[in-house]
């Protein structure tokens, strides 16, 4: 009896520390007394074990079938034998034998004992797995419980019998823990071990950062507000890109917070570390300017077949937009998964690109500046054919030819020869043809007005971005100095520019 209270006892504070139902913990204890009965009477031993909490007993009834010849001891008995018990026995019944626990020896013991101890494992490598597969991205709590090589074992303020672990290239190598102090880190995955699942932490992953302004933010946490991209480098700076499912709500004020309170807690949990939101964009080229925050970006190009983005910027903007070391540009690139190359705009055009620097205005497009031959009135379309066959098809392509180029031609009659550079000669007027260029003083110049092509104020405004592009201007002297070295408005102009 004593036995069996003592094994009841364990049992019981095996389950409130284990956090085991009743269920589970008569399971256990049917498995550990059938174990012990196996070591003693053999593997295909049966048994009925019946347990009464109440009255702190255990009732162990080993079960054996009557038959005539006997081919499993374990499991078997002879009709000879159970006659000695009960002279109604016959071939068929079954005979129940009461153990007593006085009988299990040592080894019976420590095989139950292990039985159990298997099952409690299982028990909690099953909770273990299905409590934290589906929280992964989840902030979880705990504290430093050892270091070893670097590597943080933490002991979880709420499942302490869970393995969780930070290996060393998850953590922010700024911060310095000692064993026993508090810590918080987001579980970044579950990985399967023999010796079970083990939870693997960061301190360093951009998936932290998401967490620490979920915890922060309301919006987030019942969905208005969406992270819905993210960069970092580790103790140095973040870019997030946020988006609002209600127009009614600023997707980046919502987790600044009021008087930045909201974000100030996420840099103290980092260390200072620096961070910049930006609101997410589905168009690639508005995305990669709001990403460069806080340059402000003149003119972005984007290839989608290389998914590379060519960023223009103004002398002033450009090291703004590079960072230190390259850093905003390297993390605007992680954020918007596309390529970044950056460029001055005295670099852009220096380059020559064949790309404007800036859009052109409305009805003013590309097929009015440098239309096709076949568009051009008055060229007959054999001549036209004649041309596109040299390769020759818009205004821009025999816009420098001379009279004997077009003669070289098969099939350009010097009629039609004199008739073609007459047109180019009416398409590519020049302003103030006729007059005679006089000599002008810099006194009689009047003064430019400093206006942009998009009104009156001096800025050019850009397609949206991290702001607007200031078109700079140099002073009154630079433009006077500009006016008197042109004696005379004399540029080649075309039709419809």
């Amino acid at each position: 009896m004593a036995g069996q209270l003592e094994i009841l006892t364990a049992i019981r504070e095996l389950t409130n520390t284990k956090q085991l139902d009743k269920t589970e913990l008569h399971g256990l204890l049917f498995d550990g007394i059938t174990a012990a009965l196996a070591k003693k009477h053999g593997p295909t031993v049966q048994a009925e074990v019946a347990i009464d909490e109440d009255k702190g007993t255990i009732r162990i009834v080993r079960l054996r079938t009557v038959v005539a010849e006997v081919t499993d001891p374990a499991r078997e008995v002879s009709l000879e034998e159970a006659r000695y018990e009960d002279p109604e026995f016959q071939v068929g019944d079954v005979l129940e034998d009461p153990v007593d626990f006085a009988e299990f020896g040592r080894m019976a013991v420590l095989a139950a004992k292990q039985r159990i101890i298997q099952r409690v494992r299982e028990g909690e490598r099953t909770k273990i797995r299905d409590e934290f597969t589906s929280r992964v991205g989840e902030l979880l709590s705990g504290e430093v419980q050892q270091i070893e090589r670097g590597k943080l074992v933490i002991m979880l303020n709420k499942f302490r019998e869970a393995e969780a672990v930070i290996p060393y290239r998850e953590q922010n190598h700024r911060e310095h823990f000692h064993q026993g102090d508090p810590l918080r880190a987001v579980l970044k995955r579950v990985e399967e071990t023999p010796k079970g699942p083990r939870l693997m932490l960061s301190r360093g992953d951009p998936m932290f950062v998401k967490a620490l302004f979920k915890l922060e933010v309301p919006e987030i946490q019942q969905g208005i507000v969406e992270i819905r991209a993210a960069a970092r480098e580790v103790g140095n700076r973040t870019k997030i890109a946020v988006f609002s499912r209600d127009d009614s709500v600023d997707p980046v004020g919502a987790c600044v917070g009021l008087k930045g309170s909201r974000v100030q807690a996420v840099v103290n949990e980092l260390g200072g570390e620096r961070i910049d939101i930006v609101p997410w964009s589905a168009d690639p080229e508005r995305f990669a300017k709001l990403a460069l925050a806080p340059a402000r970006v003149a003119r972005v190009f984007s290839d989608a077949a290389t998914k590379t983005i060519q960023a223009v910027v103004d002398e002033d903007q450009l090291s703004l937009a590079i960072g230190r070391n390259g850093q905003n540009v390297r993390l605007a690139s992680e954020l918007t998964e596309w390529k970044i190359e950056l460029y001055s705009s005295r670099e852009w055009m220096e380059r020559g690109s064949e790309q404007q620097l800036f859009a052109p205005l409305p009805g003013e497009g590309e097929e009015n500046v440098n239309p096709r031959l076949a568009e051009i009135e008055g060229l007959e379309p054999a001549t036209v054919a004649v041309l596109e066959e040299a390769g020759y098809r818009t205004l821009d392509d025999i816009i420098d030819l001379d009279r004997e180029d077009f003669l070289r031609l098969a099939g350009i009659a010097p009629e039609e020869a004199d008739r073609l550079m007459t047109i180019i000669d009416e398409l590519t007027t020049e302003e103030g043809q006729g007059e005679e260029p006089t000599a002008t003083s810099e006194s009689e110049i009047p003064e430019p007005a400093l206006t942009g092509e998009s009104g009156d104020d001096g800025t050019i405004g850009s397609d949206g971005g991290a702001g607007d592009a200031t078109n700079a201007t140099d002073g009154d002297s630079s433009a006077e100095s500009d006016a008197a070295a042109a004696p005379a408005s004399k540029r080649g102009t075309r039709k419809g520019e």
